[in-house]
C-alpha cells in the first residue's frame, strides 16, 4: 500500500507541477492509496475557503483511511528519532517521524517530497516510491 504524505497533497491541491504530483496523478485510480488522520489534518487545515476544504475532503475520502499513531507507533517513533539523532540527523517535525514509523512498521511505501524522510529511508528502512516503482 502507498501512503501519500501531506507534502505531496499540499502541492497537488495547489496545482504545482512537481515530480511527486505527476506520480500521484499516475497512481490515482490505478493503485490503492492510503491516507491517515495526521495527513488529513495537515492537508485540510491549510484551506482558506469552505468550498476548497470540502472538495479536498471529498477527494481524500475516496482513499483508504487508517489512524497513523497510537501507543506502539508513538514509542517506536521516539526511538527512531533518537536513532537518527545518534547519527547526526535531526527530524524537524514530529508528525513526519510518526508517519515514517507507521510506514516502516506496516511495510507501506511512502510518496513524499520532504527531506525529513531521507534519514528514515537511509538508516531505518523506510520504503519510498519514485519513478513509478517502490524502492527496495
Amino acid at each position: 500500500m502507498i501512503l501519500v504524505d501531506s507534502s505531496v497533497w499540499i502541492d497537488y491541491f495547489r496545482g504545482r507541477a512537481t515530480a511527486e504530483c505527476n506520480l500521484l496523478d499516475k497512481l490515482l485510480g490505478s493503485e490503492p492509496l492510503l491516507t491517515g488522520d495526521l495527513i488529513l489534518a495537515e492537508v485540510l487545515q491549510g484551506f482558506r475557503s469552505e468550498i476548497d476544504f470540502r472538495r479536498a475532503l471529498d477527494s481524500l475520502a475516496t482513499l483508504e483511511f487508517l489512524p497513523l499513531a497510537g501507543r506502539q507507533i508513538t514509542i517506536a517513533a521516539a526511538r527512531n528519532y533518537r536513532t537518527l539523532r545518534s547519527v547526526g540527523i535531526t527530524v524537524r517535525k514530529t508528525i513526519d517521524g510518526l508517519i515514517a514509523t507507521f510506514c516502516i512498521a506496516n511495510r507501506h511505501t511512502l510518496l513524499h517530497s520532504d527531506r525529513d524522510y531521507d534519514g528514515f529511508e537511509r538508516y531505518l528502512g523506510l520504503r519510498v516510491i519514485r519513478n513509478s516503482r517502490p524502492a527496495r
